[in-house]
């Protein structure tokens, strides 16, 4: 496991989780009695390229954690430090052993993506870094064995039949064409929706990530007649697949994931983007009115997804921090052991890192706004 800064003696322990400033260290870099008050957590995820916008809302919701916890403990503060993913897995490893070499980085929230975290997350778990992802969604990455690995949503084993659930139950399609982007996150989310739709397929078609002429697919969907299409992938190319979509005429329901959840698909689909249902594994806004508002004050935008859940990640790490411990096998037993009331749920964690509370949520574009429709799970 990964070394960190130590504690020295109980009683300095005790002070650190009053205060959150440590005792003496042991860190060439912290040499003459100096106090532990330099730790940083990190971000991981796209700030830039398409999918910024996510990461951007991701980044804020720990931002603002560290930000409050620096109010409240001035002679001693956090620095989150932020790696800029682009989103893309081929970055990932090198961000990663770039973070593992910061030997004052407590833990890391994200990687954001799914990609992005399976190509960089073997890297996290054999330094021992910490992780606790606010939005990586494919269930698979909780199936490696890794002892650093955390998510605080639901994966798309809960998320995929809650989409398939609304557009059988909800919508009551008797068909439905199903399509994704063939990355990580969007094929491995379509396949579950596919598997728990079953004979209501009426066909499927896999695009790419900056495709912009999806005429192809188009063609297929309008042929199917099916009244529904799911779309796994995120909201640049969904944007751009809805518009194409309505110009050739098609009625039906657009359905997307979490992926698509934010105003860069309303923005670039326009009016086409009206009554999509996009599902989601994060809290609506007014569920944590306190939350929404200093997010609002902070920010001068309401919080967009996945900012409560980077929130909660961050402030699980602060409060390891506060309580003295800042050694990756510390860290990875407080987190284990965490068990905490957040603003999206109740904080804890299983033997393979998943969060023990979990819901999906399905919203809809009203109005040119992306608003909360109804607990699917």
């Amino acid at each position: 496991m990964r070394s960190l800064i130590k504690i020295g003696a109980p009683v300095v322990a005790a002070a650190f989780a009053l205060s959150a400033c440590g005792g003496t260290t042991s860190s060439s870099d912290n040499t003459g009695g100096g106090k532990a008050c330099d730790l940083k957590i990190g971000f991981f995820g796209a700030l830039t390229g398409d999918a910024a916008n996510l990461g951007i809302n991701i980044k804020n919701g720990a931002e603002l954690a560290v930000n409050q916890y620096n109010e409240k403990n001035a002679d001693c503060k956090v620095t989150l430090v932020t790696f800029d993913s682009q989103g893309d897995p081929s970055v990932a490893p090198g961000l990663a052993q770039k973070a593992v070499t910061d030997k004052k980085l407590v833990g890391v929230v994200g990687p954001a993506f799914s990609g992005e975290s399976k190509a960089a997350d073997p890297i996290f778990d054999k330094a021992g870094l910490n992780i606790i992802t606010a939005s990586a969604t494919n269930p698979a990455l909780s199936e490696n064995g890794w002892k650093t690995f955390h998510r605080i949503l639901g994966n798309d084993a809960t998320q995929g039949p809650a989409a398939a659930k609304y557009i059988k139950d909800i919508l009551k399609a008797e068909k439905a064409f199903v399509i994704d982007d063939s990355s990580e996150y969007g094929k491995g989310l379509a396949d579950i929706v596919r598997k728990d739709l079953g004979g209501q397929v009426a066909g499927t078609d896999a695009v790419q990530q900056k495709q912009t002429d999806f005429s192809g697919t188009v063609t297929k969907v309008t042929a199917s007649k099916a009244p529904a299409v799911f779309y796994g992938g995120y909201y640049a190319e969904a944007a751009l697949l809805v518009k194409q979509l309505r110009s050739a005429g098609y009625k039906g329901t657009f359905v997307a994931a979490d992926g698509v959840k934010d105003d860069g698909f309303i923005k670039a689909a326009g009016s086409a983007a009206e009554g999509a249902i996009v599902t989601c594994p994060c809290l609506p806004p007014d569920k944590a009115g306190e939350f929404a508002a200093a997010y609002k004050k902070a920010y001068n935008s309401d919080p967009a997804t996945y900012s409560a859940e980077a929130y909660d990640a961050a402030n699980v790490f602060l409060a390891g921090i506060a309580a003295g411990k800042t050694s990756s096998e510390d860290m990875n037993a407080f987190i284990k052991s965490y068990d905490q009331k957040g603003v999206t749920k109740q904080v804890k964690f299983d033997d393979k890192g998943e969060p023990a509370e979990v819901s999906v949520w399905a919203y809809k574009v009203d109005g040119g706004k992306i608003v909360p429709d109804q607990e699917v799970k």
